[in-house]
């Protein structure tokens, strides 16, 4: 885990990438984040600030990838290059990567954290393999090794997991698909570690907002995904 500080940064770049999607670049005093991490927007039209997945981090350049879908995304996509944007970040633990073989698994937006890891990967020189989903080619956000439009990412899992010889699963996408990737890995007795989509709110783990139960020690506890997670072992979450 790492200290979190509140930024501020300049927009490099900020475009459209696919139906509803933006991608932007953001240059900033940060010095360091991990695949899994992300940052929380100040967005002036709107109470609380607004989360989003780190996609890559270089040279102090942070991307994220928004879809636009509220007064906040709304916000971000009028902005300019060269204008200034409040943030606090890193924000939330992170992949703990392992020397496996390794599948991962990005559905809609959440290939953005995704990307980031096979970047992370991809420079420790770990086999991995990227399939994402989307609803519609009109969607689709390029990175992956392999794309399913229309589907449901999970629809092949199985048989990748067998052809890839997979050692360990990543993956982010809406609870239904974490899940059955969750029910998948422990069928074939492999471990996974998941991203969590969840609605926050503070973004810091004070307003227990975001709350889901794990089992720890063979106990049922309450953990918020903000700042226990969003990164968690697939394993030790309660999907029910």
């Amino acid at each position: 885990m790492k200290t979190k500080s509140n930024f501020k940064g300049k927009i490099l770049n900020i475009e459209k990438i696919a139906k509803d999607t933006c991608k932007m670049d953001i240059l900033s005093p940060m010095e360091k984040a991990d695949a899994g991490q992300f940052i929380s927007i100040l967005c002036p039209n709107t109470t609380l600030r607004r989360p989003f997945s780190i996609a890559n981090f270089e040279n102090q350049i942070i991307t994220i990838l928004f879809k636009l879908k509220g007064d906040g995304t709304n916000y971000l996509s009028s902005l300019n290059k060269n204008d200034e944007i409040d943030f606090i970040a890193p924000l939330g633990n992170y992949f703990d990567i392992k020397n496996k073989k390794a599948l991962l698994v990005g559905a809609g937006i959440g290939i953005a954290p995704m990307l980031f890891l096979k970047q992370t990967l991809n420079k420790k020189n770990i086999e991995n393999y990227l399939i994402t989903g989307f609803k519609s080619e009109d969607e689709m956000i390029k990175g992956s090794d392999e794309t399913v439009v229309g589907g449901s990412v999970i629809d092949n899992l199985e048989k990748i997991i067998q052809d890839k010889k997979t050692e360990i699963i990543y993956s982010c996408g809406p609870i239904p698909v974490l899940k059955k990737i969750s029910e998948i890995s422990n069928k074939y007795n492999i471990p996974s570690q998941i991203a969590m989509e969840k609605i926050m709110a503070c973004s810091i783990g004070v307003c227990r907002g975001c709350v889901i139960k794990i089992r720890k020690n063979n106990e049922i506890i309450n953990a918020s995904v903000c700042k226990d997670g969003p990164i968690f072992e697939g394993r030790e979450v309660i999907w029910d």
